[in-house]
């Protein structure tokens, strides 16, 4: 059985909403496809699945006729509208301590993207991967995530962060003119990484806004609320979410079982508790990658087929056939003329209903 694990605040849903409104479209339109209401947008605990964000999105793209959606979405989220993360980061001493702050804190807020920060020479590479392949909506999340983050950094060192330049791993789209004005920098298009750089001896200075007890306490509230989503999570969520973040090289039972502070054999224990097991976790994680990577027309059959793992080409096949009943060519080709899914039903809480 395959689990669509996604977190997003309903907060930023709002966002997207306001977005739409100020086009001149219905934001209760938008919604409506999705069998959503704006009462909806009021309740802090509603969680959409993937399926049904990646249609909001596209929805809202298409109902908008706004390609830069992503782009005037990260223009409008400054630092203070990302809760006790956003807090923190204005608190920072440094740089390279706001940086390390998103990192860590990142699934507070989205488990749509993942960040770190690499040195390369004299610059610090700030880059964004997808512990899922977003497909369609990749462009949009990804403009829309990297102007946020990239202005939030500006915010706290008070506009003098020096970032350089930006790349995206897409082809250049019709408002890159406009991606450069709101970055303010050279934007790279058709790049092996998505990111941002900024200087090396940039990320260490003292920044004018930190105050270091403000920031200490924010902090631990951060690490209280990711250990609460932790506790919330099942055995298997967790499992799940380690395959994702590693995919270009799933950990085996006894390297996830480090990872999460347990033997292996009480994971194993707890996953069978739960009505499955590492195997087949691993073997719907696959499943679900291989499908997003078709979709997406990113990789070659075969550059998919190693990126899951599979040494032999011919295995690859014959899991895919065994999965959707057709090879991996005939999903990709049909993949355009597939039905849209229908929206699922959401109770008055907001969640699936009946």
């Amino acid at each position: 059985m395959q689990v669509d694990e996604f977190t997003l605040p309903v907060h930023y849903l709002r966002q997207i909403a306001n977005q739409i409104e100020s086009t001149g479209a219905d934001p209760r339109r938008w919604l409506a496809q999705s069998r959503l209401s704006e009462a909806q947008l009021e309740d802090a605990a509603l969680n959409v699945p993937f399926s049904v964000f990646r249609q909001l999105v596209l929805d809202a793209l298409a109902i908008t006729q706004e390609p830069a959606l992503g782009l005037l979405l990260g223009e409008r989220l400054p630092v203070n509208t990302h809760g006790i993360l956003g807090y923190a980061a204005m608190n920072s001493g440094t740089l390279r301590q706001a940086l390390e702050l998103f990192e860590r804190f990142m699934p507070l807020r989205t488990s749509l993207l993942s960040m770190n920060h690499e040195i390369h020479g004299s610059e610090v590479r700030v880059v964004f991967g997808e512990p899922r392949p977003l497909g369609d909506i990749r462009g949009t999340v990804l403009e829309a995530v990297m102007l946020t983050v990239k202005n939030a950094l500006d915010y706290i060192s008070l506009g003098t962060c020096g970032i350089s330049r930006v790349a995206f791993p897409f082809a250049e789209p019709e408002h890159a003119a406009l991606a450069r004005d709101l970055f303010r920098c050279e934007v790279g298009f058709g790049q092996t990484w998505a990111g941002f750089a900024l200087p090396l001896d940039a990320i260490d200075l003292p920044l004018k806004l930190a105050d270091s007890a403000t920031f200490q306490e924010a902090a631990l509230i951060c690490q209280r609320e990711l250990e609460k989503l932790a506790s919330r999570e099942s055995a298997s969520t967790r499992v799940r979410r380690i395959m994702l973040e590693k995919q270009n090289g799933f950990p085996s039972l006894n390297v996830t079982a480090r990872l999460l502070h347990m033997t292996p054999r009480t994971l194993h224990r707890r996953l069978i508790d739960e009505g499955t097991s590492f195997k087949e976790i691993l073997e719907d994680v696959r499943h679900m990658l291989a499908v997003e990577h078709l979709r997406s027309g990113h990789l070659t059959i075969q550059e998919i087929a190693y990126t899951l793992g599979y040494t032999d080409l011919a295995n690859f096949r014959r899991a895919f056939k065994r999965w959707e009943g057709v090879p991996p060519s005939g999903c990709r080709a049909g993949t355009s003329g597939r039905p849209k899914p229908e929206a699922p039903a959401y109770g008055a809480e907001g969640r699936l209903g009946a």
